[in-house]
């Protein structure tokens, strides 16, 4: 039996990869796709692989909740998740959520979804799941397996593609300004920041700039040691931390941004060292459409659903 899948929010970029992610598994069952600007056209015009003539509708946040389905997907800009989430308390509790933006990622009700490094428990029995930011989520693979080992903070020098910015028009989707161009943006204090600050237990600092590329992340994190290694260790202490996690891969080469666009995970590497083994760089690169937003609401969705990743 299919489970009833509702998204809302399906005109981004994001959603467009949702739809095709749904539609590609044989125990989901899109019911509803949510989108004003969308209302009325059909699904298949944007995501062909969508045939069951199902029609985008603009759906408040009631009519959400009374659809009764098994799970919806919050695919909103950040601060407009709420009244979706109080609906469904209301209606229908038992309704997993997992929410995109960054709304609930610092509530303590959440369960919060990144289980490459948090595990998969708390996933497997949760109803309200906050989905990790894209920037977040390269840098809390690249830091995770050295963040008992560290001697001073954690620095991410991170670089988006202009999907990361969303469909609304902004100087970081303008290819004109962006042309021939680094942008960088949210100098201090970035949600992101704040994001992997809490989650790893660290103060994290991260600067974040936008490239004239459309889709794809890598992260340069710097890392300082209590204690010196040396690489082999290095490049062993990860490939135990990820070995079983196939969405993960390690690399002794520096991955670039081509490395991970399009690829539903992530891919770890370079390990630069210091001489005296305490400094370490390390390079993450994802999708920020996928690894970073779509495959991970997909991952931890079907783990609160009981069904294979």
């Amino acid at each position: 039996m299919k489970l009833r899948i509702g998204l809302v929010g399906a005109r981004g970029h994001t959603g467009r990869e949702l739809l095709r992610l749904i539609a590609a598994r044989d125990d989901l069952d899109l019911v509803f796709a949510s989108s004003r600007e969308l209302a009325g056209q059909p699904v298949c015009d944007m995501a062909p692989e969508i045939a069951n003539g199902l029609l985008f509708e603009s759906l408040s946040p009631g009519a959400v909740a009374d659809r009764g389905a098994d799970a919806v997907i919050l695919a909103l800009p950040n601060g407009a998740a709420g009244s979706f989430v109080a609906a469904i308390d209301a209606a229908s509790p038992k309704t997993v959520i997992v929410d995109l933006s960054a709304d609930y990622r610092f509530d303590d009700g959440w369960t919060y979804g990144l289980p490459e490094i948090y595990g998969r428990d708390a996933l497997r029995s949760a109803k309200r799941i906050a989905n990790p930011g894209c920037y977040a989520t390269a840098g809390q693979l690249a830091i995770a397996p050295l963040r008992d080992r560290l001697a001073v903070d954690p620095h991410v020098f991170g670089v988006s593609g202009y999907s990361g910015a969303g469909t609304t028009p902004s100087r970081k989707n303008d290819l004109e300004a962006l042309r021939d161009n680094l942008m960088p943006y949210a100098l201090t204090g970035h949600l992101h920041e704040q994001e992997m600050s809490r989650q790893l237990g660290l103060d994290v600092r991260f600067t974040p700039h936008v490239a004239a590329f459309f889709r794809g992340i890598v992260a340069t994190v710097h890392l300082s040691l209590l204690d010196p290694v040396t690489r082999d260790v290095l490049i062993a202490l990860y490939e135990t931390a990820y070995r079983d996690e196939p969405l993960v891969r390690v690399t002794g080469e520096t991955p670039e941004i081509r490395d991970g666009a399009e690829l539903p995970g992530a891919v770890i590497g370079g390990f630069g060292l210091s001489a005296d083994g305490r400094h370490v760089v390390i390079v993450s690169t994802l999708d920020n459409l996928l690894k970073g937003a779509a495959v991970q609401a997909l991952q931890n969705l079907c783990l609160a659903l009981g069904l294979p990743e």
